[in-house]
Order: C-alpha cells, then structure tokens, then sequence
C-alpha cells in the first residue's frame, strides 16, 4: 500500500486526488464507475480510494482492495450526530468517551473507510459495524484523522 496527502492551499479537493493518483500511477490508467459509484482501473491490479477534506486530500494505491477516509482533527460535530450514524455497540463506546468528537470523527473514518473498501455505500451496513474509536488503523496524519482498509 502507498498514501500520499496534500494540503489543498484552495484548492479543489476532487483535482488534488486524482494528482496524487497519478503520481503513483504513471500512466494513469481509464478509471471506470461501478453501479455503486465506487471508482476503479478497468486495467490493470491495482486499487485506489481517494478521500478530501476542507484542507486536505488523501490517495491511497495497493494491490488489494483499498477504501481511505479523512476528517480534520478540529472539525466540530454535533453529539445527536451519534444516534443517527452509530451502531449500539459504538454508541455505548461513544458515550464512555473522554473526547466525545473526537470519539465521533474517529469512529466515521472507520465507517467511510469501510463504505469505500466494500463501494457498497453507507445505507447498508451503517447500524451494522462494530468500530471501536481507538482502532490502530485510524492514524493522525498533518491534523485529519485517517482511516484505511485493505482487504
């Protein structure tokens, strides 16, 4: 697996992602929509998941399946936010929290992370995950949380 970030400096999250693609994949191969939306190569071994944030963009490349997702550090939540996107096993993870927001972004980047790595979307599985917020594969990278899954 290879991740390279960048900083967006005002610029468009979409345009920094697929740069980043490209700088690990030369030539960038046709990338194809899968019913679900989920981005692939039509070529090739290779998988790629992209993720931005208001600052940030995150390219991850692998051999296997892949999904990366990101939220800045500082990024506010509202705590109802809770009951509508977590699990009951994560609720109650949440509720014990120390850091609820933080608890909160962390447990969201494991969702999304997931959501990519199947392209099945979040309206699935949402109630049906069992992240707990200090999963190590939850990294703090130039201020975002970020999470990625391999298959």
């Amino acid at each position: 697996m290879k991740l390279l970030w960048q900083r967006l400096d005002g610029r468009d999250g979409h345009t920094v992602g697929r740069e980043l693609l490209a700088q690990m994949v030369n030539p960038l191969p046709e990338i194809a929509l899968t019913e679900r939306g989920k981005p692939y190569f039509v070529t090739g071994d290779l998988h790629f998941s992209i993720s931005h944030t208001k600052n940030h963009a995150f390219c991850v490349v692998s051999h296997g399946n892949i999904g990366i997702d990101a939220e800045e550090c500082d990024r506010s939540v509202r705590e109802n936010i809770a009951k509508k996107v977590l699990s009951s096993a994560e609720f109650a993870r949440w509720e014990r929290a120390e850091d609820r927001n933080e608890a909160l972004l962390r447990l969201w980047v494991l969702k999304e992370s997931y959501a990519k790595l199947t392209g099945r979307g979040l309206g699935e599985y949402l109630y049906q995950t069992d992240f707990d917020p200090w999963d190590s594969r939850v990294q703090i990278i130039d201020g975002c949380y970020v999470a990625v899954m391999e298959e």
